[in-house]
């Protein structure tokens, strides 16, 4: 039969490339002047461009309340997660026998805590309950950076996910002080 790519590896890959040339694309929000309120949570985050760019990758965010950007912010890390896992599984049935495959297998188990997690933080914000946002988002972030750990001290300490560990990271960290709005305020 040869080697046929599965469908949901094209899905990723059209994604992925979608949503990074959005987040890379400098007419995306550098041609918009971010409004007040993704200014003031933008400035809290690591990267303030990537937050920028992040946010207004929706076409919601110029007119969003604090409430929209939030299921923005995690609806973003939730697709980077998911499709990141999706390409974890891609690798791995593709190339099972990698020297790197165990750290791949741990990096989906972390994955597949990091969807969980983000699925049960949109779920409370659904909910309007707000509480665990911010440890929901943490905890995202956290299984993103065990992911890259595992692949340092090797010939480079860089992997096949390191640009999605990061950006998940960088999700994560928007996701956090867009949290911290609603925990403040209660």
């Amino acid at each position: 039969m040869g080697n046929v790519l599965p469908h949901n590896f094209f899905f990723f890959f059209f994604f992925f490339c979608f949503f990074f040339f959005t987040l890379l694309n400098p007419t995306s929000s550098h041609a918009k002047k971010p409004t007040e309120l993704v200014k003031s949570i933008c400035k809290n985050t690591t990267i303030y461009a990537f937050c920028v760019d992040a946010l207004y990758s929706d076409p919601r965010t110029p007119t969003a309340d604090a409430y929209v950007l939030a299921f923005i912010s995690f609806d973003l890390a939730y697709l980077n997660a998911t499709n990141t896992r999706a390409y974890i599984q891609t690798l791995l049935s593709r190339h099972g026998s990698r020297p790197d495959s165990k750290l791949l297998k741990r990096c989906d188990r972390f994955y597949g805590e990091a969807v969980q997690a983000l699925a049960l933080a949109l779920n409370d914000l659904d909910s309007e309950s707000y509480s665990e946002l911010a440890s929901y988002a943490a905890d995202s972030a956290r299984k993103a950076r065990d992911c890259q750990a595992g692949f340092r001290g090797r010939d480079t300490d860089h992997s096949p996910l390191t640009r999605m560990n990061r950006d998940l990271r960088g999700l994560a960290k928007i996701c956090i002080v867009i949290s911290n709005i609603f925990t403040v305020s209660l």
